[in-house]
């Protein structure tokens, strides 16, 4: 069961603060306590120096009268500027606390650190006028920024800013991340985020939640480590299909992804012109030939997942090929072509699927299967999450911002995505990763987070220069690093 690193809509978070003021702690103990944490972090990043707190007329604004009088407290010189009074009861004591001099907002601003207390997640409407010129200026220099919860103008439940919006160096948060704190664009406004313990109990108040960050707290104590009784059987056995002779390459990076993860036995599965050609580039990968998609079913029967896709080529053989392979029982992932060739009938696909089945689509084979469902939702967790109930299957809508959804409503975050992995072939890597873990046993939603995840360390730690080949041998430098913290 998730438990860890949530990501709340800015509803939830407002439950939670009510649950706890009905529950004895008062609002403005709550804003204390916020205001401080954001004094706290600034402290451990930044020298003291001269500091403009920015302040709006909500809550958010009481959190900046909190930091300014400890940040004034702890010897910083320390400037207030309002935009207007306080608009809640405990922003205006927070207001009246601040003795510090205060300033009405205006579009100047001093080159020195600025704290965004303005406008917070629950913003529903462009910025206009002075806080609109003033969340442009800070976006043109967000290293001088630290944002209270989120930069200004941007929404919580988006990231998707409606005008003019602030950009920050380093944004402290409260109770939990939120959806602009990790999908694009907001995560990008947002620099470093900070998650402030400020007292509430979450999981107690929400304990439905199905959101999450993706990371190794979700699937690590469930991860498939062999054992000294393990033998090659025992690790899983996969497949993955190969493309026609001219595009063999995709499936041989899958089938090397899968082995490095971990799967006990990979073969490839060719089409006979193609056998040569593979033949010539395997070693551990075993290799069989299929001229039929009933040769496919009879080559796959005994396997515990299969990966197709890859280079697979975009027609009515892939179509079959892919039903063929649900006849098997194996967990199947599909991939690249092998989503493409369905969408005329996105629906026939679906009906062979199952919970245990992982799609693997970027936005335009996204788009292929799932008509209009992106530009209609408010953002990428919640078309994730709609496409995998639909399918009735692990839907890993492939991005900066990867999100992993289960048919039963679970959905994960990729919050380390790389930028070195935009390169030809890493998706291919990825459908091994998610097939080899698979064919061990782990559950096919955590195979998937646990993929994703594992393949942005791998990118990560190669950088510059990566190409698809790299990431299959970069992975047990990430599963070893795993292994000792498990």
């Amino acid at each position: 069961m998730l438990t860890q690193n949530p990501v709340l809509s800015v509803s939830e978070i407002a439950q939670a603060d009510a649950a706890a003021i009905a529950a004895g702690t008062p609002g403005f103990v709550l804003m204390e306590r916020a205001g401080v944490a954001v004094a706290d972090a600034v402290c451990a990043r930044f020298e003291p120096q001269a500091a403009l707190v920015l302040c709006g007329p909500g809550n958010n604004g009481g959190d900046g009268y909190v930091a300014a009088r400890a940040l004034k407290d702890r010897g910083w010189p320390v400037e207030v500027r309002s935009l207007g009074d306080p608009a809640t009861a405990e922003g205006q004591a927070m207001r009246a606390r601040w003795t510090g001099p205060t300033r009405p907002l205006d579009g100047a601003l001093e080159p020195c650190l600025w704290i965004d207390a303005l406008f917070g997640a629950g913003l529903s409407r462009p910025l206009s006028g002075q806080a609109a010129s003033v969340a442009l200026r800070m976006a043109e220099a967000p290293e001088r920024v630290v944002a209270v919860d989120v930069p200004s103008g941007v929404p919580g439940d988006t990231g998707k800013p409606l005008g003019a919006a602030a950009c920050a160096a380093l944004t402290v948060t409260f109770h939990a991340r939120k959806p602009c704190h990790v999908l694009e664009p907001g995560r990008s406004r947002c620099g470093e985020v900070v998650v402030a313990d400020i007292g509430l109990s979450i999981l107690e108040v929400l304990p439905g939640l199905a959101t999450f960050e993706n990371g190794p707290e979700i699937w690590l104590s469930r991860f498939p480590w062999p054992t000294a009784a393990s033998h090659k059987h025992a690790r899983g056995r996969l497949i993955v299909v190969s493309g026609e002779v001219w595009s063999t390459g995709a499936a041989r990076l899958a089938a090397r992804g899968a082995l490095r993860i971990g799967a006990g036995l990979v073969t490839l599965l060719s089409p006979p012109e193609a056998l040569a050609v593979n033949a010539a580039h395997l070693e551990a990968v075993m290799l069989s030939g299929f001229d039929t998609d009933q040769e496919l079913e009879q080559a796959a029967a005994q396997v515990d997942a299969a990966v197709i896709g890859p280079a697979a080529g975009v027609g009515e053989s892939t179509l079959l090929n892919v039903l063929a392979l649900a006849r098997t029982g194996a967990a199947l992932v599909i991939d690249a072509d092998a989503i493409t060739a369905f969408r005329d009938d996105p629906e026939e696909l679906f009906s062979v699927l199952d919970r245990d089945d992982v799609l693997t689509p970027h936005p335009g084979e996204f788009e292929r299967l799932f008509p209009g469902l992106l530009a209609a939702s408010p953002q990428r967790i919640a078309a994730a999450r709609s496409a995998a109930a639909r399918a009735g299957a692990v839907v890993l809508l492939k991005g900066p911002d990867t999100v992993i959804a289960a048919p039963d409503g679970r959905c994960a975050v990729n919050g380390n995505g790389s930028p070195w992995l935009a390169t030809a072939g890493s998706g291919d890597v990825l459908a091994g990763f998610i097939g080899g873990l698979i064919a061990q046993g782990l559950e096919s939603f955590e195979a998937a987070c646990a993929a994703a995840w594992i393949h942005a360390e791998a990118g990560e730690l190669h950088g510059p220069g990566l190409i698809s080949e790299d990431l299959p041998d970069l992975a047990p430098l990430v599963l070893r690093r795993l292994y000792d913290q498990r």
